[in-house]
């Protein structure tokens, strides 16, 4: 995978966290979630001592804080389901700002937000802080399947290519007067979709044969 391909969570820098190895970085991470998924959901200060840490983290990276909360926007979905769990589940009732809502519900929902934020926020810190290609590398160290890792060693690296193709033909449809507004136009949506999912297959094609020419034997080379 060439140098020149880098990715729009990396936060180029040189302090003591990017210098830290990745396969340490990534056991860092998962021993972290895997403390914070089985911390009772009452455990208010064991959060908040959570929370302090990627903050202490995040400092020390010099990463700014901007940076990683404009990248939150993949937790949306969590906060969506957060937030409606109170008035979906059963048991107790409790008035929240003159609402009835379910207690448990409720607990659930705020453990389910805390716990999605901070597993956000300190997945970005590993993205922010660590080179794609070294990710992969500390993947290969931890022993991954090989397979595993060349499959996401290529959608790191094409997936800017096919978003961009992506774009091309949201450009080619507008220019054209199209402009997608109702459920009448997803078949053309959808049309566009397989277009571009057969863009990409033969793309692949190409790409594989052309690296088998060039003596590819299922390892990429550093």
């Amino acid at each position: 995978m060439g140098a020149g391909h880098g990715h729009k969570l990396h936060f180029h820098g040189h302090s003591a966290i990017h210098r830290v190895p990745a396969h340490l970085k990534i056991l860092t991470l998962l021993a972290f979630m895997i403390v914070v998924v089985a911390t009772p959901r009452d455990w208010y200060a064991a959060f908040a001592v959570y929370a302090l840490a990627i903050a202490v983290v995040i400092g020390v990276s010099r990463v700014p804080p901007t940076y990683l909360l404009k990248r939150t926007v993949v937790e949306v979905p969590f906060v969506f389901f957060a937030v409606l769990l109170p008035f979906v589940a059963t048991g107790p009732q409790t008035e929240v700002l003159g609402v009835s809502v379910s207690q448990h519900g409720l607990e659930a929902g705020i453990a389910l937000l805390v716990k999605g934020t901070l597993g956000v926020l300190a997945s970005l810190t590993l993205a922010a802080t660590t080179e794609p290609t070294e990710l992969l590398h500390g993947l290969e160290r931890l022993r991954l399947p090989q397979q595993l890792v060349q499959i996401m060693a290529f959608m790191v690296r094409y997936l800017d290519v096919v978003t961009g193709e992506m774009q091309r033909m949201k450009v080619a449809r507008e220019s054209r007067g199209f402009t997608a507004r109702n459920p009448r136009h997803w078949p053309v949506l959808a049309r566009s979709a397989g277009a571009l999912f057969i863009r990409s297959y033969e793309r692949g094609e190409r790409v594989h044969l052309a690296m088998l020419s060039r003596g590819y034997t299922g390892k990429m080379p550093r």
